[in-house]
């Protein structure tokens, strides 16, 4: 898939039990691998030994999983499960009626050891073709075609900046929590009816403001 080399192929379909087998699984989730999943299959591995790569010091080997979808929404709970019991990094590719979204996790080593991660903020594309996915696999080692998934995916939210991944995310992260914060004034000065008030909410609200244009700028 994705015009990765056929070196790479996998195709293995996987059971979707396998990934609520645990016990600590709740129904509910269980329920969503249920309804919202028809199939899931390895498709791809991304490593040194199956492309010319060297490997990477965080990222051993890449999968790709295309996830057949019932209908075109699927909750986040269920990718945030399968990154839990695979040990490795993994692009998802939903598929729905033909059509594709790319999804991927900012997935770091936790600090409690070997085969141990902490999956962060998700990134995906829109509906579209496979072919007209925004994935190409660049880099020299596999640390590189990781991140370079992660911010083709992103888009502008990631792009432009000279810094890395980990620092991308978590200024994309700041971003996003000012924004909420910002939204969350807003309807509290609309509400307001004390012109004290609404004086201090605006007041607070410029500084948010001044805030994310100025951690967009750096």
């Amino acid at each position: 898939m994705i015009g990765l080399p056929k070196s790479t192929e996998f195709n293995r379909r996987i059971p979707k039990q396998k990934f609520y087998e645990n016990l600590t699984v709740s129904p509910a989730l269980k329920r969503i691998f249920v309804d919202q999943i028809k199939v899931v299959w390895w498709r791809n591995k991304i490593a040194p030994a199956t492309m010319n790569l060297a490997a990477g010091k965080t990222v051993t080997e890449i999968e790709v999983f295309e996830v057949c979808l019932s209908a075109p929404q699927l909750d986040e709970a269920v990718l945030r499960q399968i990154d839990k019991e695979i040990p490795y990094h993994i692009l998802f590719l939903l598929e729905y009626e033909g059509k594709y979204q790319a999804w991927t996790a900012y997935k770091e080593t936790a600090d409690s050891g070997a085969n141990a991660f902490k999956v962060g903020t998700y990134y995906r594309t829109d509906w579209m073709e496979e072919a007209a996915l925004p994935l190409k696999a660049e880099g020299l080692h596999t640390d590189q075609v990781y991140e370079n998934f992660v911010r083709q995916i992103a888009g502008q939210a990631l792009a432009g900046k000279d810094e890395t991944l980990k620092e991308s995310i978590e200024r994309d992260g700041r971003r996003k929590e000012l924004q909420k914060q910002i939204a969350e004034l807003e309807k509290k000065v609309r509400r307001e009816k004390q012109f004290n008030k609404q004086v201090e909410l605006n007041g607070q609200l410029k500084r948010l403001k001044r805030e994310l244009g100025g951690d967009m700028k750096k």
